[in-house]
């Protein structure tokens, strides 16, 4: 995943830009960057945040960069914005997405004229210059910006910074949402819906699906027109997991909606525990809303100490990963120890982070402990932003299990593993439980999840549980 952030003053806009931008920490993991123009042209600067807070490695950008137009990013991947000189003029791009046919829009690109991409490191080419380079097959840039989503196999919301302001472009099927915000003498694009509130800016509207604007200190020109309503296809994980909880998207609040998840989870059962825990972070707003149905005694079992280690997903070995998952939670031998815990996470990937964690409850005297997962088993790894950074579908603990029960013609089976009120699910699951050592283990329904946003089902991803695009 990733997010960007956008600003268009009549002051400079640096200091928007720079807060703005560090808001979106949370979407991304190895790549910072900001881009802006101004009296001496665009200026850029793009560091590695892997190790280091964005705050941190952008302190003395802030200090020199000046502007009154600028977008920053923060990736997970490639590094961004990228400055481009074209037949359309000098412009910054930056994008969130991702693209599963890029070898066969490289092999056009070739065949199309000559042309050149730069290699990253591990012989990859930046995601975002292929964009820009397919933008510019066309002879305005709005042109550009529609062609490109039309030809890529995925998803990609764009930002492009040119002299006069900015472009910004929602996904097609608006699988990632882009914002507009304002204030006196200014107008914001964000990603994220609470970037710009602290920065005095108040909430403008929404980008329909395939939606693009023209973003200026004034307001925020139409100048591609969204496609129905009915067409949109947000990831559902943006409210499960991604999202900051004071966010919103398509009107409804990321905190609210996991209160709601957790209260359905709890609604379909009444399990004997003495309380209710949730998995730091993005799980203890779900039990929240599983406490405060089932009417058992919500705790914090464990703290999480973050002020020194990265995020538990960002090292590029899964056995780091979860060494460092473990070493941030600090267990309370006081509630934990001959307690009967229920304890809720977003979701259940691989495996092994949840396993650990489990081991260590146990480890510190956990009498019993009851696994409940905010969403339903993981079934196909999401072709559109990365959510799981899986190098394949057998690595989701799920598919193994069905592997196990199915053998070789395990996929023809999906469908039956999907329903939640089929043998062939329970079994899965058992299999599942019986591997982690868990008391009892349930997941999320995806009916109920759907219903906890309160909006029409069609309107959300499910992919990676139903394999329903």
């Amino acid at each position: 995943m990733s997010g960007f952030f956008g600003v268009a003053s009549k002051q400079d806009c640096v200091f928007d830009l720079f807060f703005g931008t560090d808001y979106h920490s949370h979407l991304g993991t190895r790549r910072g960057g900001m881009a802006v123009y101004g009296k001496n042209g665009f200026d850029r600067a793009i560091h590695n945040i892997e190790n280091s807070p964005f705050r941190t490695k952008f302190e003395r950008d802030f200090q020199e960069m000046q502007g009154n137009i600028g977008i920053g990013c923060i990736s997970d991947n490639e590094p961004q914005p990228l400055l481009v000189r074209s037949h359309l003029g000098n412009f910054a791009i930056a994008t969130v997405g991702h693209i599963n046919n890029t070898d066969e829009l490289v092999r056009q690109a070739f065949d199309s004229g000559k042309t050149h991409f730069l290699e990253m490191s591990g012989g990859n080419i930046n995601a975002t210059e292929l964009v820009a380079a397919l933008i510019n097959r066309r002879d305005t840039i709005p042109e550009g910006i529609r062609f490109a989503q039309s030809v890529i196999d995925g998803s990609m919301s764009i930002l492009i910074l040119v002299p006069g302001g900015i472009y910004a472009a929602r996904d097609i099927v608006g699988r990632t949402p882009v914002v507009v915000g304002k204030k006196e003498d200014a107008h914001c694009v964000s990603f994220e819906s609470f970037a710009y509130l602290n920065l005095g800016y108040e909430h403008c509207r929404e980008l329909g699906p395939g939606e693009i604007v023209f973003l200026t200190a004034e307001g925020a020109e139409t100048v591609c027109a969204p496609f129905p309503l009915d067409q949109t296809k947000i990831c559902t994980f943006l409210w499960v997991y991604y999202g900051y909880p004071a966010s919103s998207y398509e009107g409804l609040n990321v905190e609210q909606m996991r209160y709601n998840c957790g209260a359905a989870l709890a609604a379909r059962e009444n399990v004997c525990a003495d309380s209710v825990a949730g998995l730091p972070d993005s799980g203890t707003a779900h039990a929240v809303g599983y406490a405060n149905r089932s009417k058992l005694p919500l705790s914090r079992p464990f703290v999480k100490y973050t002020h020194t280690w990265p995020r538990s997903f960002m090292p590029p070995t899964q056995s780091r990963r979860d060494l460092i998952a473990h070493m941030k939670l600090v267990p309370i031998d006081a509630l934990i120890r001959g307690k009967r815990l229920v304890l809720i996470d977003d979701s259940l990937v691989r495996g092994t982070q949840l396993r650990g964690t489990a081991d260590f409850l146990y480890n510190s005297g956990a009498k019993e402990l009851h696994i409940r997962l905010a969403c339903p088993p993981l079934l196909y790894g999401c072709p559109y932003l990365n959510f799981s950074r899986s190098t394949s579908e057998m690595e989701l603990i799920a598919r193994r299990k069905i592997s196990e029960l199915e053998g070789e013609n395990a996929a023809a089976h999906l469908a039956a593993y999907a329903d939640p009120d089929s043998a062939e699910y329970a079994a899965m699951v058992e299999k599942i439980r019986s591997e982690l050592k868990f008391t009892t283990l349930r997941y999320h329904r995806l009916d109920d999840m759907l219903a906890s946003t309160g909006l029409p089902a069609c309107r959300f991803c499910t992919y990676c549980w139903n394999g329903k695009k």
